[in-house]
C-alpha cells in the first residue's frame, strides 16, 4: 500500500508542463465555446472531443521528447537545420494564433462578469465600462509578469490550483443539473447547423500551439533524457484532465441547453451561464461564472507567454521565459490580444459569436506548427534512445492531416460566414 501511495505521489510530482498547457487551451474561450456545441450538437461533440484528446496527447508527448533529445530549443534547432527566416516564420504563425486567441480571452473575461452584475443599471453593459475593465485587467497581468523573478515554479503552482478549482465547480455544475428536472426538449428545426463551434472546440482541444510550448516547458523543468517517461506520463495525465473536465462541460451543456429554446439564445458569453438560472436556480449560473472567471485566470498570462517566449526565440533572443525579450514578447501578445478584443468585441452583442471566429480562426495556423514539430521528430541524427518511437511518429501524423483538413474546412466556413457566399 505504501509502494503505491508512493508510487501516485510521484506521478503527481511528475506532472507539471502538461497541466500549464491543459490550463492555457481551457480558457475562457474553449469552455464557451464547447457549451456552443453541447447546445447544439449535442452527444455527437464526445466523440469529436475524444479524437482532438487523443491527438493532442500524440503532439504533447512528442513535443515534450523533442524538448529533452535536442540541445537547442525548438527554433533554434529549425534556424540550424533550414534558416532563420524558417524560424521566425513559425515564431510569427504561433504568435498570431496566440493573439486571437488572447482575444477571445478578453472578450470572456467580460462575459463571466455578466452574469454576476446583470442588474438594469450595472455599468457593465456600458461599452466604456467593459473596455475598462479590458485594460485594467491587462495592465494587472502585464505589472504582474516584470514583477515576478522566478516565472515557471509560480505559473505551475498557479496553474495546478486554478484546474483543480475549475475541475470542482464544473464537476458541482453537472452534479446540480443531473439530479434536477429534466428539462424540456423540442423538436428539431432542421436549420443547416453551423460548424465553426464543433470546428473551434476541436481546434482548440488539438492545440498544437500549446503542445508546440510543451518542448520549452519541459526544458524549465530541467528535464533530460533519463525524464522521458516523465514526460510521456506528464503529457497523458495533464491532457486527460484537459479532455475531462471539456468533457463535463460538454455534458452539462447537453443536458441543458441541447434541443431547447434556450439553445438559440445564447447571444452573449454571459447568456451561457444566465440561462442556468431560470432552471436550475441561481447557484447554478454563479458556479459557472466562477469557471469561466478561473479559466480566464488560468489561460490569460501564460497563453501570452507561449506567443512571446516562441517569438523571442525565433528571432535569436533567448528561449527562457523569464528572459528580457520573452517578457518584452509577452507584454506584445497581451497588448495585441486587448487591442483586437477593445476593436471587436468589448462592446455588448453576440460575443459568442466573435469568440467563436477567433477559437475557428486559430486551427488556420497549427498546420504549419504540426509539420515544424514532425520535420525534427524525424531527423536522421536523433538515434539509439534519442529516437522518435513509430507509434509517436504516427499519431502525430495522423494529426497533422487532421490539421490540415480542419484548416481547410475554417477558411471555407470563414469565408462564407464574413462574406455571405
Amino acid at each position: 500500500m505504501r509502494r503505491v501511495t508512493m508510487s501516485i505521489r510521484e506521478t503527481l510530482k511528475s506532472v507539471g508542463p502538461a497541466i500549464i498547457v491543459a490550463a492555457v487551451v481551457l480558457g475562457p474561450g474553449s469552455i464557451l465555446t464547447s457549451s456552443k456545441v453541447g447546445a447544439q450538437f449535442g452527444w455527437l461533440g464526445v466523440p469529436m472531443l475524444a479524437v482532438a484528446v487523443v491527438l493532442m496527447i500524440g503532439m504533447v508527448a512528442l513535443s515534450a521528447r523533442l524538448g529533452v533529445v535536442y540541445r537547442h530549443s525548438l527554433c533554434d534547432e529549425l534556424t540550424r537545420r533550414l534558416s532563420r527566416s524558417i524560424a521566425i516564420a513559425v515564431a510569427t504563425v504561433l504568435f498570431l494564433i496566440v493573439a486571437l486567441f488572447q482575444s477571445s480571452n478578453n472578450i470572456a473575461v467580460v462575459g463571466g462578469l455578466e452574469p454576476l452584475f446583470d442588474s438594469a443599471d450595472s455599468p457593465l453593459g456600458e461599452s466604456w465600462f467593459r473596455i475598462l475593465i479590458v485594460i485594467l485587467v491587462n495592465a494587472l497581468v502585464i505589472l504582474s509578469l516584470y514583477a515576478m523573478r522566478s516565472l515557471y515554479g509560480l505559473i505551475e503552482k498557479a496553474m495546478k490550483i486554478l484546474m483543480g478549482l475549475m475541475i470542482m465547480v464544473f464537476l458541482i455544475n453537472l452534479v446540480t443539473v443531473m439530479v434536477a428536472e429534466p428539462v424540456e426538449r423540442v423538436v428539431e428545426s432542421g436549420q443547416p447547423a453551423d460548424w465553426l463551434p464543433l470546428i473551434g472546440m476541436v481546434g482548440t482541444t488539438f492545440s498544437v500551439a500549446g503542445a508546440f510550448f510543451q518542448a520549452y516547458l519541459v526544458r524549465e523543468k530541467g528535464w533530460g533524457l533519463r525524464d522521458l517517461r516523465k514526460g510521456m506520463i506528464d503529457s497523458v495525465v495533464g491532457i486527460s484532465v484537459l479532455g475531462g473536465v471539456t468533457a463535463v462541460i460538454l455534458i452539462t451543456s447537453i443536458m441543458v441547453f441541447y434541443r431547447t429554446p434556450e439553445a438559440a439564445q445564447l447571444k452573449s458569453v454571459g447568456d451561457v451561464a444566465s440561462q442556468l438560472e431560470p432552471l436550475f436556480g441561481s447557484t447554478a449560473k454563479y458556479i459557472f461564472a466562477t469557471g469561466i472567471l478561473a479559466g480566464a485566470f488560468s489561460s490569460f498570462l501564460v497563453n501570452a507567454i507561449i506567443g512571446g517566449t516562441v517569438m523571442a526565440d525565433g528571432l535569436g533572443k533567448g528561449s527562457k521565459i523569464g528572459d528580457r525579450w520573452s517578457r518584452h514578447g509577452t507584454a506584445a501578445a497581451l497588448i495585441v490580444g486587448m487591442l483586437i478584443a477593445i476593436l471587436a468585441g468589448a462592446k455588448q452583442g453576440n460575443t459568442v459569436g466573435l469568440i467563436t471566429v477567433a477559437q475557428a480562426l486559430t486551427v488556420l495556423g497549427i498546420p504549419a506548427l504540426a509539420l515544424a514539430l514532425l520535420f525534427l521528430a524525424v531527423q536522421k541524427d536523433l538515434s539509439g534512445e534519442r529516437r522518435t518511437p513509430p507509434a509517436l511518429l504516427a499519431i502525430a501524423g495522423l494529426g497533422t492531416l487532421v490539421a490540415f483538413f480542419f484548416a481547410a474546412l475554417t477558411a471555407i466556413k470563414l469565408w462564407g460566414k464574413l462574406f455571405g457566399s
